[in-house]
Parts: structure tokens; C-alpha cells; sequence
């Protein structure tokens, strides 16, 4: 009975927003709504320096909630949770990248490295070692995984953003608001979704086991990196090298696959 009043609540709240405009309605549906943000942005606080501030990802996360509850519209039938973290998540890498902390000289390294797993990969038919990896950088195989380290740490190894850069290209804007929208879904951008998420799933099953389950319990079952390192029994500095190799494994692989479906 709480939680059918709670849904009858939150519709009269919609209503009361997006009819009429009342500032008492937003003001309780981002109050509402504010455990969402904080949320996401602990989420993506996975490898970030430690010189950044949960609040300041936060304060990035309320624009893009706000922005959110701008653009939802409650009688399209979807949750309003689901449509908004996606939203919530743009904003705050937006707002990192704006911010730009991290050193060009990383993102080469980062590019460099995804390539060589592409690369190595196609050409071996099966998952790249640390040692080849390392090889093909011209480092010996300490200094890879201080470069997988620094990459962790500055948050270049994540999932989150793989298909979103090129969404937002057109003036910026995510691809919901490019493409026309009739009321009904777009077939084409609908086949193209279906096509990616089943590229990263075969892409996630190929990974080595360990890097395979730390992918899955992270974006998958939402655990955190502590919570991961507690079920798999090491230390949450290993389970940030197993992500990074994970992401840059996937990343390599999936940026080669997008260009050929462009």
C-alpha cells in the first residue's frame, strides 16, 4: 500500500510539474530524485585522482537531472530513473572534461594502448598477454602496469563513455535529441542499439574469466570496487589493474568494430 502511494505521489508530482509549472513540484521531484545523482557519481568515482571531490561530480550530476526532468515526458511510459541516468552520467563526464585534469600525454598512452590490444588481438585470433601487450608498447612488462595504474587512476578506463563520443558530436547534443522523434521509436537507430549491445556482449564473453567477472559484477551488478575485491579475494588496487585491462581490451575491440559499422 506505501509503495502504491508513493507511485500515486510521484504521477501527481509529474503532473503538477509539467501541467502546471509548479515550483513546489520540481523542488520535491529533485529532492526526490537527489539519492540518483549521488549515486552515479559514486560510481564513476571508480580510479579517479584523489584530488576530485564526490561533490564536485555531484554538482555536475544536478545539471543533468534537471536537464532530465526538463526533456521527460511521464506519459511516454518509461521509468523515470532509467531515462535520467543516462542523462546524470553525460553531465558529469561533460563536466570532467571540461575541467580537463587529465594529461595529453595519458590520453596518447591510453590511445596507444587500445590500439595495441586491437591490433594484437586480430592478428593473434585470441586474448593479448600482459607480456605481448607490453612488447608492442616497447616497455618491459613493470612499466605496463604502472601504465594501466596511472590509467585507472585517471579514469580513462571506463565503459561508460565508448559509444556516447560520437552521439555527441552533432552540436554536442546526445543522439535522442538529433534524431526526429514521431512518437515512436527510430528503426534504424533501434537495429543500430541492438547491433552494439550485442557487439559488447560478445566482446564482454571473450575476456579472460577474471577480467570477464570483474566487468560483469561491475556494470552488471552494480557492486563496487571493494565490494568486488572482497568476492574475488584480492586487494581493490588489483581489481582497478583487472578493470583497466578489461577496458582497454573492449575499447581496442569495439572501436575497431564501430568503424565498420559507420
Amino acid at each position: 500500500m506505501a509503495q502504491a502511494a508513493a507511485l500515486r505521489n510521484e504521477r501527481d508530482l509529474w503532473l503538477e510539474y509539467k501541467r502546471n509549472g509548479s515550483s513546489e513540484a520540481r523542488e520535491s521531484l529533485i529532492l526526490g530524485f537527489a539519492p540518483l545523482v549521488k549515486y552515479v557519481a559514486g560510481r564513476l568515482m571508480m580510479g579517479l585522482p584523489s584530488h576530485v571531490e564526490v561533490n564536485d561530480l555531484i554538482s555536475y550530476g544536478i545539471f543533468g537531472l534537471l536537464d532530465a526532468m526538463e526533456k521527460f515526458d511521464p506519459d511516454r511510459g518509461v521509468k523515470f530513473e532509467t531515462y535520467a541516468v543516462a542523462r546524470i552520467k553525460g553531465a558529469i563526464l561533460d563536466g570532467l572534461r571540461a575541467w580537463d585534469w587529465v594529461p595529453p600525454s595519458l590520453r596518447r598512452r591510453a590511445h596507444e594502448v587500445e590500439e595495441a590490444y586491437a591490433r594484437l588481438e586480430q592478428k593473434l585470433g585470441r586474448n593479448a598477454t600482459d607480456q605481448e601487450v607490453a612488447e608492442a608498447l616497447q616497455v618491459d612488462l613493470a612499466e605496463f602496469h604502472r601504465i594501466l595504474a596511472d590509467l585507472s587512476r585517471a579514469n580513462l578506463a571506463s565503459l561508460d563513455d565508448l559509444w556516447s563520443r560520437a552521439d555527441r558530436e552533432e552540436g554536442g547534443r546526445p543522439a535522442s535529441e538529433v534524431i526526429q522523434d514521431e512518437g515512436a521509436p527510430d528503426p534504424a537507430a533501434v537495429a543500430e542499439f541492438e547491433d552494439m549491445r550485442r557487439l559488447v556482449a560478445e566482446a564482454v564473453a571473450a575476456l579472460p574469466e577474471r577480467e570477464r567477472l570483474v566487468v560483469t559484477l561491475y556494470y552488471y551488478e552494480g557492486l563496487t570496487v571493494k565490494e568486488i575485491s572482497e568476492v574475488l579475494h584480492v586487494t581493490p588496487s588489483r581489481i582497478s589493474q583487472l578493470h583497466s585491462r578489461a577496458v582497454m581490451r573492449l575499447r581496442g575491440k569495439l572501436c575497431r568494430l564501430k568503424e565498420h559499422l559507420v
